[in-house]
């Protein structure tokens, strides 16, 4: 570090490359989210299979991401503000391999629906999805770039996402009382909203983390 800018050192090459390894854990999980929804909505148990078995993949980068935060730490010895950038890195890294998680856990109830039945409350379910994918690319993006007004975008879409979680658990409980047969894949549905639900909760956590990584403030203390 100069005082005039920023000097391209050893240290900083390194943290460059462990966003860049973060950044390819998160385009990892969105494709997830968006393949285990496409499975969902087409039934395809098959291809829901190989996105489980592919987890690992998500895994591996994790245990990566570790391993360099490590290295890091041992050989750079990162003091303050560098300390924080390498202490997110580990932190998100570990919400991004939950992320994953959720988008597996999706892809496993595609074999618990009806192959061929009309599911009307499935039709919500892809918009959330939608949502919950652009609140993790955005958060990951603000860890990227350090963008901390970026990151308070995510957060506040936040309530969004639980808002539409709330039209799906109304939606699904009607359906339950018309037809005691659609109880089964109502559940199965409201398991998924649940997990698109908690994937925005992960993207919150990645994008306050995020904030902090580029101010030094936690963003619950910040003005709204």
């Amino acid at each position: 570090m100069t005082a005039g800018g920023h000097t391209l050192t050893a240290f900083d090459q390194d943290l460059n490359e462990l966003r860049g390894l973060i950044v390819e854990m998160g385009s990892f999980a969105e494709a997830a989210i968006e393949e285990a929804m496409r499975c969902l909505v087409q039934r395809d148990a098959a291809a829901a299979r190989e996105l489980v078995a592919g987890d690992q993949q998500l895994d591996d980068l994790e245990a990566e991401a570790e391993r360099r935060v490590v290295e890091l730490i041992a050989l750079r010895a990162p003091m303050a503000d560098d300390l924080r950038d390498v202490v997110a890195s580990l932190k998100i890294a570990g919400v991004v391999e939950r992320i994953g998680d959720y988008a597996k856990n999706i892809a496993r109830r595609v074999r618990r629906l009806p192959k061929r039945a009309t599911l009307e409350p499935l039709s919500l379910l892809p918009e959330m999805a939608k949502i919950a994918q652009e609140m993790v690319h955005n958060s990951l993006i603000a860890f990227a770039e350090r963008d901390p007004e970026l990151a308070r975008a995510v957060c506040a879409r936040d309530d969004a996402l639980d808002d539409f979680y709330e039209v799906i658990l109304r939606t699904l409980v009607t359906y339950m009382m018309e037809n005691p047969q659609n109880i089964g894949p109502s559940t199965t549905l409201l398991f998924v909203a649940k997990n698109l639900e908690r994937i925005g909760d992960h993207a919150t956590n990645i994008a306050e983390t995020a904030h902090y990584a580029a101010t030094g403030d936690q963003l619950a203390d910040q003005p709204q």
